[in-house]
């Protein structure tokens, strides 16, 4: 008799990975950064588009890329966004876009870790991405495939090469370093 047992390792799961696009229109990339020293300012890009590769089942064989319109930046006041896009910060002539790259994607707690490669004003510098929520798998009334994540990160405007500020009066500086990113983004499956 044979006692010998089979256990599944994860190459052996049959891959379920399927290709899905960012839906612009239900997908915001969010910032905050401290202004003078005193409050947070909030922004968006509009123009966010990209391609994922997820298999909830391997996670780990992810593949995430996306393309963000740098121009469509929008903090609710226009002198400010055209600032924003100058040479002082993201010098939109020179580099219309920004993109992010995963280069590893592994489980951490109830979530995700996404490390990648962020590239701004052709600077590219890693960065950890905490995916805190991915919703499961969902038809809208069209009948498309759609799923859902949130995820967080840190960066320095600095690493990039922003470095305008100015000096207050009263100490400290116009605009802070650290950059908070929030993101929601909504993705359609494809066939």
């Amino acid at each position: 008799m044979d006692t010998t047992t089979t256990t599944s390792t994860p190459s052996a799961i049959p891959s379920q990975a399927a290709r899905w696009t960012i839906d612009a229109a239900h997908t915001s990339v969010s910032f905050s950064v401290r202004h003078m020293m005193i409050s947070n300012v909030r922004g968006e890009f509009a123009g966010v588009a990209g391609e994922v590769t997820y298999d909830p089942r391997r996670p780990e064989a992810s593949k995430v890329s996306v393309t963000i319109d740098v121009a469509s930046i929008h903090t609710r006041d226009e002198k400010r966004d055209a600032h924003l896009r100058s040479a002082d910060f993201f010098d939109v002539e020179k580099h219309p876009t920004m993109t992010f790259v995963a280069k590893s994607v592994r489980p951490r707690g109830d979530g995700l870790e996404l490390v990648g490669d962020l590239t701004i004003r052709d600077t590219t510098r890693e960065v950890t991405l905490a995916v805190s929520e991915i919703s499961g798998e969902n038809t809208d009334p069209w009948g498309n495939r759609r799923l859902g994540a949130t995820a967080t990160t840190k960066i320095r405007r600095s690493d990039y090469g922003m470095n305008f500020n100015a000096i207050l009066e009263t100490g400290g500086v116009l605009v802070g370093d650290e950059i908070a990113i929030s993101l929601d983004v909504q993705l359609i499956k494809q066939a």
